[in-house]
């Protein structure tokens, strides 16, 4: 087994990326303070090809030194926008007809891996803070709330890590 060289990797150009079909899924981050998780999400939801990331409240926005370290020019490939607060992203993703899932551990979440996604149907998802998660008001106006199930002593994951397993699961899900 030989490993491969960078540019022997099949890449899509920005432009070409832009144009592909993307997942239907759109991920918001409520006030996610770290640039440097915000950067790695960018880098995930690239690979993923979502739709399109909110930004909300005090979450870093493109251009940011620390947001590029991460996410490797993805801020300029995958859409953003921003939003003052993630409970207005969501009232616009449910005007758009989205469903919209929180990824926190609430009463009656429902545990990955996914069962029941209708592959005609648009997604978000909402995560949350580093240390607050997805807040109460937020988590009012989402139709679901997700969670990852964790066997260890911890009872969370850093967001960029948790948007990694939630956007492959999505993947994995709606395009199999």
């Amino acid at each position: 087994m030989r490993k491969l060289k960078t540019i022997e990797i099949p890449r899509l150009t920005p432009e070409e990326y832009k144009e592909r079909e993307k997942l239907p899924l759109v991920v918001v981050l409520d006030d996610v303070r770290s640039m440097y998780n915000v950067g790695s999400i960018f880098r995930t939801a690239d690979a993923c090809a979502v739709e399109e990331i909110i930004l909300c409240g005090i979450t870093g926005c493109p251009p940011a030194a620390e947001i590029h370290k991460t996410a490797l020019g993805a801020e300029d490939t995958v859409r953003w926008t921003y939003a003052p607060n993630a409970v207005e992203a969501v009232k616009r993703l449910h005007e758009r007809e989205y469903y919209v899932f929180a990824v926190e551990q609430c009463e009656g979440s429902e545990c990955i891996p996914l069962t029941v996604l209708d592959a005609k149907r648009k997604y978000a998802i909402v995560l949350g803070n580093e240390v607050k998660g997805v807040s109460q008001d937020t988590l009012d106006h989402c139709d679901s709330c997700l969670e990852i199930p964790q066997y260890g002593t911890k009872h969370s994951l850093n967001v960029a890590v948790a948007a990694g397993i939630i956007l492959w699961e999505f993947r994995k899900t709606l395009t199999s």
